[in-house]
């Protein structure tokens, strides 16, 4: 346990099954077209590396990533609207870097919507590179969104 924004205890685990409430509304919260409660659940099936940020008691955060043959791939890092822009996304982000590493991943790759600017300014404040764009990867309100692809060593 540590201080975290407003200084309220912050709390990293694991996620569980009992997490997906909190998780599943935070998703649909935060993006327009959200993972679904299944996307989730397949993932903690799938035994990829799921972990929750509490604070104060409560899901803030979260992170779904995959690391297999000396790379890790971020899924999805998410943190509750309100407290975006505080320090917890950076404090999660951290946390995935440090967890790929020492879990062998040399890498760490990532998509974000091309128009999530406060998204791509964390990943590029913490050393990650853009690397290229997939075309038309996301769905969007109208039509579909360009991801960029970024990615940092793990040295």
């Amino acid at each position: 346990m540590s201080a975290g924004a407003n200084g309220l205890s912050v709390m990293l685990r694991q996620m569980a099954k009992d997490d997906l409430d909190a998780v599943e509304a935070i998703e649909r919260e935060v993006y327009s077209h959200p993972w679904t409660r299944g996307n989730f659940a397949d993932s903690l099936a799938a035994g990829y590396h799921c972990w929750v940020l509490e604070q104060g008691g409560r899901v803030a955060a979260y992170a779904v990533t995959m690391i297999a043959a000396e790379e890790a791939h971020l899924l999805n890092l998410s943190v509750v609207a309100p407290l975006q822009g505080r320090g917890l996304g950076g404090e999660m982000l951290r946390f995935v870097e440090a967890l790929a590493s020492d879990s062998g991943a040399a890498t760490l790759y990532l998509e974000v919507r091309e128009s999530n600017t406060g998204a791509r300014r964390l990943y590029q404040r913490h050393g990650f590179a853009e690397l290229g764009r997939r075309k038309a990867y996301y769905p969007a309100l109208v039509g579909r969104e360009d991801a960029v692809t970024m990615s940092k060593g793990l040295a």
